[in-house]
């Protein structure tokens, strides 16, 4: 581990100077970065500037903004919740652990294991499961700047040399690591929580010198790299923690604007550092407990967490599941949750916001308003006769509000286009985005707005269209009254509709539950209902999409304009665009599979549409409030052919259907849409002729 200047293994990883490129400037910029080492003369230089800051700092305003908002932690802390880490190596606590040398050492080799259980529950989450982690983990050596594993500098009796531990991308060809290959540091430095400042944790100069310090030599290093980074290489991050705290410094700034005076080095960095550099530190936290296992889901280990997502961005490129997408599961787990604990069928009231009472025997179902719970936000309320205005691609369109319907759980509206007041739309309107953030148990909203957008976007982009589909008409953002004072930047401005998103969609129909309801659902129209919504999975299936929420809400009948009324499957925020997403749980037409494994089957769809039809046709659902309930009744049910019965006595072709279904259901065969719209047609031509023929008589 002796040997080896900076200018010769860490700026070039290997490589001497006298091979690096023959440009002045190249050179210049490697002997500027050769010359920085010396992390003391460097805190030296900024002692002035950031003693000065401290001072005229109001006692309760931080000295440095945080890199992290709040909002975004918790959303984060959501998308963590399906994510497994595991800390084997455990952290020796400051209290009770020795001073000796092994407790040192254990402390090095537990922050490696934090950094890669870190970087690999990450990757797994987010990138792939599939593809291998393109990182390691290793500890820097302050006498040449190379990284070693720990084990080896601790066997080698070079414990009191090593400074910090990084993550690297793997590179075979540089075992000691390249510094533009750098994603984060970690220092660890004992007693961080007592060198902050008092009032507002703040790190003191000393700590936040040497983050600085080695936060630009991450920034020269990858401004002299050849790789070319996904994302910007403008920012670094630099962890600082000790046995139990943490903190993130984040480091953020053009290095091209530098004066790369070699024969100034620290001057020319201090005063980068003062005039181009953002510097964001956040308050120190705890990381692990007193047993030295890490607090993952609080609030110091979320941070460090969040930066290393950002470093991994950084080097891999947009990740593949977004923070968003895995944040939304976080509705579908507490529906499982509530079903799992018999708090009833979420699908009567699905905001989590409110208890569910039941008396006796009695199946009335009682809602009592949970006094913990406090909705304080202002919500957007239209009446018949009122107009919206939608900005959609820097176009504006006005909806003039014709009906207020409900899908059982949520309002939406019939509308007409201003413009065209003869034609009628489904318009649906979203939450506000603030209005998310306290309230994620309500993700319903979300799902039948902004989810739905997005699936029907993908649906047309992908060219998945047909008569059984919903069609997009449009989609943005509510343009509220008065002036909108939106930044430049983006977000919204502070009107409590700014920003509402808005989907209009088409055709317009009632839905299956309504006609159900009101009588008007008979035996033509539970075999035409079975074959539309066959052949709307059927196209929906050729792209890899399925439905996930099949139920007499989400079907409506659609009977303008066309010789026979016709059915359209709507309702697909819940649609199933790759493995990790997750549908709707309903104890009555969630598939079987999907209760219980919470995923859809090949068959899934299908099995719903039956329970639908079963429904639809007279069927009577025990009153369950429990999934084992329910999914001993459907063994019950499909072992008796009861199912199979009921469907029987509308037609013959829906009893056989059944039982295919049953015999398909938990499955890996794909289901045959074609024959079985062959059949369904079959029997609708020959129940048309023979209407005909009556007629005629």
């Amino acid at each position: 581990m002796e040997g080896g200047s900076p200018d010769q293994e860490s700026v070039g990883s290997g490589t001497k100077r006298s091979s690096v490129s023959s440009g002045s400037k190249s050179r210049n910029h490697k002997e500027f970065l050769y010359r920085l080492v010396d992390c003391e003369t460097f805190t030296a230089n900024l002692e002035d500037r950031f003693q000065s800051l401290y001072e005229k700092s109001a006692q309760m305003k931080p000295v440095f903004d945080v890199p992290f908002e709040l909002i975004d932690l918790q959303k984060f802390d959501y998308a963590l919740e399906g994510v497994s880490f595991q800390q084997l190596i455990r952290m020796p606590n400051a209290v009770y652990a020795s001073t000796s040398d092994s407790a040192e050492a254990t402390a090095y080799l537990a922050v490696e294991d934090f950094l890669h259980a870190t970087v690999k529950g990450l990757w797994e989450a987010f990138w792939s499961q599939d593809e291998p982690m393109p990182f390691s983990v290793a500890c820097l050596y302050k006498e040449n700047l190379k990284f070693y594993q720990a084990e080896n500098a601790i066997a080698s009796g070079r414990l009191g040399s090593l400074c910090a531990s990084g993550v690297l991308l793997k590179n075979p060809r540089h075992p000691h690591g390249k510094w533009d290959n750098l994603l984060e540091l970690a220092l660890l430095r004992p007693g961080i929580q007592s060198l902050v400042g008092e009032s507002e944790q703040q790190p003191s100069l000393h700590v936040l010198g040497e983050a600085l310090f080695y936060a630009l030599r991450m920034l020269i290093s990858r401004s002299l790299s050849r790789q070319n980074l996904p994302l910007s290489s403008n920012s670094a991050f630099v962890l600082l923690v000790d046995s139990q705290y943490g903190g993130v410094v984040k480091v953020e700034g053009d290095v091209n604007k530098m004066d790369f005076d070699v024969n100034n080095v620290y001057k020319c960095a201090a005063e980068w550092i003062q005039r181009h550099a953002r510097i964001a530190v956040s308050p120190v936290d705890r990381i692990w407990n007193k047993l030295g296992n890490a607090n993952w889901g609080d609030i110091g280990a979320l941070q460090v967490t969040f930066a290393t997502f950002y470093c991994i961005m950084q080097f891999a490129g947009l990740p593949k599941h977004s923070i968003e997408d895995l944040a939304a599961d976080h509705g579908c787990r507490l529906q499982t949750r509530r079903l799992e604990r018999q708090l009833g069928d979420t699908r009567v009231n699905g905001s989590g916001l409110f208890r569910f009472q039941q008396h006796g025997v009695s199946p009335e179902i009682v809602e009592v308003q949970d006094e913990s719970v406090k909705l304080e936000s202002e919500s957007l309320k239209l009446e018949v006769g009122s107009v919206l205005w939608l900005e959609d691609s820097n176009w504006e369109r006005g909806y003039h509000i014709n009906q207020i319907r409900s899908n059982g759980e949520l309002p939406y509206y019939i509308a007409s286009p201003v413009e065209d007041p003869g034609k009628s739309l489904f318009l649906y309107v979203g939450s506000h985005p603030s209005q998310l953030e306290p309230a994620w148990e309500d993700m319903n909203l979300w799902y039948l707005v902004q989810r739905q957008t997005k699936v029907l976007t993908i649906m047309k982009q992908k060219g998945l269209s047909g008569k059984y589909l919903p069609q997009l008409s449009a989609s943005g953002r509510i343009i509220h009254p008065g002036q909108c004072r939106r930044p430049s930047s983006g977000g919204n401005c502070d009107h409590p509709w700014c920003g509402t998103p808005i989907l209009v969609t088409s055709p317009v129909g009632e839905t299956v539950a309504d006609m159900v309801s009101e009588g008007h659902f008979g035996v033509d129209e539970a075999i035409r209902c079975c074959h539309d919504c066959l052949s709307a999975l059927s196209t929906a299936s050729s792209e890899g999409i399925r439905h996930g929420d099949i139920r007499p809400e989400n079907v409506i009948c659609v009977r303008s304009g066309e010789s026979r009324p016709y059915f359209v499957l709507i309702g697909w925020g819940h649609a199933i665009l790759e493995d990790r997403d997750r549908p709707a749980m309903n104890l009555h037409f969630s598939s079987t599979y999907a209760l219980q494994e919470g995923k859809l089957c090949s068959a899934s769809d299908a099995e719903s549409l039956v329970y639908m039809l079963y429904f639809a046709c007279g069927g009577a659902f025990p009153d369950l409030d429990s999934v084992e309930g329910e999914l001993q009744w459907r063994e019950t049910s499909w072992s008796r052919r009861l199912i199979q019965q009921k469907l029987g006595d509308v037609s013959t072709v829906l009893k056989a259907f059944a039982d295919y279904v049953d015999s398909l259901c938990g499955t890996p065969y794909p289901m045959d849409y074609d024959i079985w719209l062959r059949r369904f047609k079959r029997s609708i031509s020959e129940e048309d002729h023979g209407k005909e023929i009556a007629a005629s008589v």
